[in-house]
């Protein structure tokens, strides 16, 4: 006898089509996924921080973040519907930074930069659109026809890094020129002192670049959603909180070799 499978009912009526309803949603027309490894990254320093560096004997990459990315879209002569987006990465350096065998590494920030251009499709549009909450709907605006870029991106891995004597020759920037919302987030000013010193840094950057565009869609409605799950009452008795977190078994055995392979 053949197995009958039952779809799950989530609330009621949920398997009864009703009528067909328009949305508006943002419709994916093109995307890309990079995997880039990029080598020698100048690290720039604080007046607060450059001396600690120029001082230095080695250091060790702790950890790479993403500050922020700037994105920019424009569209490409000749070539229509398709459009290049600009990405600038900001990252903030974390350095372990030696300045005697003897004596422990000094922990030390620092912001590193690196910029892409990437080609999707984002098809055409031809409208202005004006929204109610849009505080300047009182006014004209730039046109919204560009498409949006959205870009998905994890904190890169550092692969390495390394201590260099800036010395005369062109390789290295004495400075940057860095947005007042990266500069703040660091203790000091850049472009304040010329380095004797500076850091280059190999890192592994995974993302994922999507041009989208709000477009209305006809999709199928069986029935309002209303939760079938009843909410969860909270006691103030922290043991009694504390009795129902399940024993973290994975934290005192880690997994083998083939058991982590399969995460």
């Amino acid at each position: 006898m053949a197995e009958q499978r039952t779809a799950p009912v989530t609330a009621a009526g949920a398997n009864c089509f009703k009528e067909a309803v328009c949305i508006d949603a943002g419709r994916i027309y093109d995307s890309c996924t990079d995997k880039d490894c990029l080598t020698d990254l100048q690290v720039y320093f604080t007046d607060r921080v450059q001396p600690v560096i120029d001082s230095a004997i080695s250091v060790k990459c702790k950890d790479v973040e993403i500050i922020t990315v700037y994105v920019d879209v424009e569209s490409v002569p000749f070539n229509k519907g398709f459009y290049s987006v600009d990405i600038t990465f900001f990252f903030k350096v974390t350095l372990g930074v030696y300045s005697s065998p003897a004596v422990p590494a000094a922990t030390v920030v620092g912001v590193s930069a690196f910029s892409k251009k990437v080609i999707l499709y984002g098809s055409d549009g031809n409208v202005k659109v004006y929204c109610s909450t849009d505080p300047r709907n009182c006014c004209e605006h730039d046109n919204t026809n560009m498409p949006k870029a959205s870009v998905h991106v994890v904190d890169p891995m550092c692969l390495d890094s390394k201590l260099v004597e800036c010395g005369a020759g062109p390789m290295f920037e004495s400075g940057v020129n860095l947005p007042s919302s990266v500069c703040s987030k660091f203790d000091g000013e850049f472009n304040c002192c010329k380095p004797q010193k500076t850091v280059l840094i190999t890192i592994g950057l995974f993302t994922i670049v999507q041009l989208e565009r709000s477009v209305q869609m006809m999709i199928p409605a069986y029935d309002y959603a209303v939760p079938d799950k009843e909410s969860t009452s909270t006691t103030d008795d922290p043991c009694e909180v504390f009795r129902k977190i399940k024993f973290p078994v994975n934290q005192f055995f880690p997994p083998k070799l083939s058991e982590s392979e399969q995460l």
